[in-house]
């Protein structure tokens, strides 16, 4: 009887302690507790979506140009409507979209002064050929987008593989790497981009092939220092006592190790990448008219400042939020990878 009693009686401290010791998290993998904090992470989120939308309308938004039928171009001209500001259907109330602008201290319907036809509208304008703003801007940012995506792929493969190499060799063979990184990274970018400008037909091609040629160094750089940091770690020591050849361990265990600052190292890449080309093609060293990038039109717009603000406003805005939401994610995916950062 008394040690029944004696049951009943350390019975529910018992339940109370092996209610304690159970997980009241879920298992998850590294990367779906990642997602969980960039979820957490508003501005990144946010920031996600905006890009999301830019990348859409930079594939589609030239298609919805209501004055670009199956048959034109983004770089087709219409003459007579030049240098028309923008004016947006049900808007004309407000400033800034209502076709009007100020010249000569008086308020002036540009539309009506042109003799538009009734139900043209250039959404953002036109420049002062008579090209439609909105779908060059938005084919603008695809080119822009592109360059940048195809410059981050290529420092994705140089620099990662160079800094696996050059971190997990060590010895001569890193010191002379090193050395090599010191001599091209003491080239400025400018330099490089004339150079290939005087080797290659001026475009996107030379562009990419300049920005590609320094910004892996960096890449190359974090890499190392990340393998020279888990090369001797047991996971690696063991995986060469069981015979794993040297690709493999580089491959299968130190690449996703380093994952994390590898993502985050593009996600910083590609807006540099964006602004580079803005600024060449701002200072004249860019693409060849009359193709179209969000440098391009800002360089064109900055020449009709005073007298047509709207052509460099537009494109600025576009290329500002890009580089900020790259920024914003890249900084919300720098928290969610790091360890110390788990709630």
């Amino acid at each position: 009887m008394a040690e029944k009693i004696a049951k009943e009686m350390f019975q529910p401290a018992q339940v109370q302690e092996a209610e304690a010791e159970k997980i009241s998290r879920p298992s998850l993998t590294f990367l779906q507790d990642s997602w969980i904090r960039v979820r957490k992470n508003k501005a990144a989120l946010v920031s996600i979506i905006v890009l999301g939308i830019i990348v859409l309308m930079a594939i589609f938004g030239q298609y919805m140009s209501p004055n670009l039928g199956p048959n034109k171009s983004v770089n087709y001209q219409n003459t007579p409507y030049a240098s028309l500001p923008p004016k947006v259907p049900g808007f004309d109330n407000l400033p800034f979209w209502n076709g009007k602008q100020n010249i000569g201290g008086t308020e002036v319907d540009v539309y009506k002064q042109k003799n538009v036809e009734e139900g043209t509208y250039y959404w953002l304008g036109s420049d002062t050929l008579g090209r439609d703003q909105f779908a060059r801007i938005w084919a603008g940012t695809r080119v822009s987008l592109i360059i940048a995506v195809v410059a981050a792929l290529c420092d994705l493969i140089i620099g990662v593989t160079y800094g696996l190499i050059s971190g997990y060799v060590g010895g001569r063979v890193d010191n002379v790497m090193q050395r090599i990184l010191e001599v091209i990274s003491a080239i400025p970018n400018l330099v490089v981009v004339i150079l290939m400008l005087l080797v290659l037909d001026p475009g996107i091609t030379s562009i990419i092939i300049a920005i590609a040629m320094t910004s892996w160094i960096t890449m190359a750089r974090v890499v190392r220092g990340q393998v020279l940091k888990l090369k001797d770690q047991e996971f690696v020591l063991a995986s060469l006592t069981l015979g794993e050849s040297v690709p493999k361990i580089l491959v299968k265990h130190l690449l996703p190790n380093i994952s994390g600052v590898i993502i985050i190292n593009v996600m910083f890449s590609i807006p540099s990448a964006i602004f580079f080309e803005a600024f060449l093609s701002f200072i004249g060293l860019g693409l060849p008219a009359p193709t179209a990038s969000l440098g391009t039109l800002i360089n064109d717009g900055y020449k009709t400042l005073q007298v047509l603000p709207y052509m460099v406003l537009y494109p600025s805005i576009v290329l500002c939020v890009i580089m900020i939401a790259f920024n914003l994610v890249a900084d919300g995916l720098r928290d969610a990878f790091d360890p110390k950062m788990r709630d």
